[in-house]
């Protein structure tokens, strides 16, 4: 009942993987740098501005049990397929929200957006799945450096498509469309078998509270979550601060396409190191790195602040986010995946809805400038690091715990 291992396939899949996520991932940086913008422009409060990416990001949440699910019994492909064509309607729709300048209809292209997005999160798990353990970090290092062309695509088509008609970013909600059809057409190529349906005798696994109260999981789900969120958090907010503090959008693109580099250029290594160094080592680095944006982002708003702090915050996420992936593809049976990879998508995507939530909140509504905003965005930061630096440190030390009671 697993899937054959063997390093020539799934090379293979990572390749298709890779492209899927430079091509159909390009749309994530697209959004995140316009979604903020646009819901400015159309919210009848400054406050909800922000909505729109968190709305995308419930929407991921949402969906990663279901996703979870149909992979695990229709295969990956089907759950990519769903995924670009949610992409495809849900650009659609916000297109259609933009030219009618309803802020609810733009919501919900949104919201389906998120679909796309909780299927672009299982690329990393599919990566893994005909991996052997000496290849499977490297397997998901790589494909998550697919999102480096991303990186460079998406906020390239922003600048490129965003005027393009009367109505601001409209022509870039008509290029999101066209990512996700022409993508889509990747997926033929991937060979990952399904999963053959359990016999009456096969195991069951443990429960999702069995797996949840494994010290190797629950720390990974809490560190990927906290890596996650805390990006999320001050990126959603970053847009918005840099206009705010009296630079154009060109420059904001500028700066979210730094961190979007920052977040996929490690990771021609970070699998490498992860094999070298231990993977809790890597995520406890990816922590400080983290922390480390918030000291930077708090020290100025300067452009060069922005610049570096996003970068800081994109390698942090990297090597947290990675690390935490890798732990928890380790830690469970193949027949637990669907269970296991759909919960844990749900924690932190959850996670992530309440930061994006949070962000907008933070940015426009807790202070009388951006400067205090963004202040406030950083500030947040520190509960979550701690949380995610104790958990760490709790399972470095359980062997040792245990060796002392034994």
């Amino acid at each position: 009942m697993t899937h054959a291992i063997d390093d020539g396939n799934a090379r293979r899949n990572v390749w298709v993987l890779v492209a899927a996520q430079a091509i159909l991932g390009a749309q994530m940086p697209m959004i995140f740098t316009i979604g903020g913008l646009a819901g400015q422009s159309l919210a009848s409060n400054a406050c909800l501005a922000t909505l729109p990416i968190s709305l995308i990001v419930l929407g991921s949440m949402l969906s990663a049990t279901p996703n979870a699910a149909i992979m695990q019994r229709f295969g990956r492909q089907v759950g990519f397929f769903i995924g670009a064509g949610a992409g495809a309607v849900g650009g659609l729709v916000g297109a259609y929200g933009l030219y009618l300048g309803s802020f609810p209809v733009f919501l919900v292209g949104s919201f389906l957006t998120g679909i796309y997005m909780s299927a672009q999160g299982f690329y990393r798990f599919a990566a893994a799945d005909t991996a052997s353990d000496a290849f499977r970090a490297k397997a998901i290092s790589y494909v998550m450096a697919g999102g480096l062309l991303a990186a460079v695509i998406g906020p390239q088509l922003v600048k490129a498509t965003s005027d393009a008609f009367v109505i601001p970013f409209l022509g870039s909600y008509m290029a999101v469309i066209a990512l996700n059809v022409i993508g889509a057409f990747l997926f033929l190529f991937l060979r990952i078998p399904k999963l053959p349906v359990p016999s009456e005798d096969a195991p069951r696994g443990r429960s999702r509270w069995q797996l949840l109260t494994t010290p190797r999981i629950a720390v990974a789900v809490i560190c990927a979550t906290v890596s996650y969120s805390l990006m999320n958090l001050v990126m959603t907010s970053t847009p918005l601060a840099v206009v705010g503090c009296g630079y154009g959008p060109g420059k904001a693109a500028d700066v979210v396409s730094a961190h979007v580099l920052a977040m996929y250029v490690p990771s021609f290594f970070t699998g490498h190191l992860i094999n070298r160094f231990g993977v809790e080592r890597i995520m406890a680095a990816g922590l400080v790195i983290l922390a480390g944006a918030g000291a930077v982002a708090l020290n100025g708003v300067e452009l060069e602040n922005f610049f570096i702090a996003l970068i800081l915050l994109g390698v942090g996420w990297n090597f947290g986010f990675i690390g935490a992936t890798t732990m928890l593809a380790g830690a469970h049976e193949p027949h637990e995946r669907g269970r296991m990879q759909g919960l844990n998508d749900l924690i932190v995507f959850g996670g992530v809805t309440f930061a994006s939530l949070a962000s907008g909140g933070l940015m426009n509504c807790s202070g009388g400038s951006p400067v205090e905003g963004w202040t406030a965005v950083n500030l947040a930061m520190a509960p979550a690091l701690v949380l995610a630096g104790g958990a760490l440190l709790w399972l470095v030390f359980q062997p040792r715990r245990e060796e002392e009671e034994a």
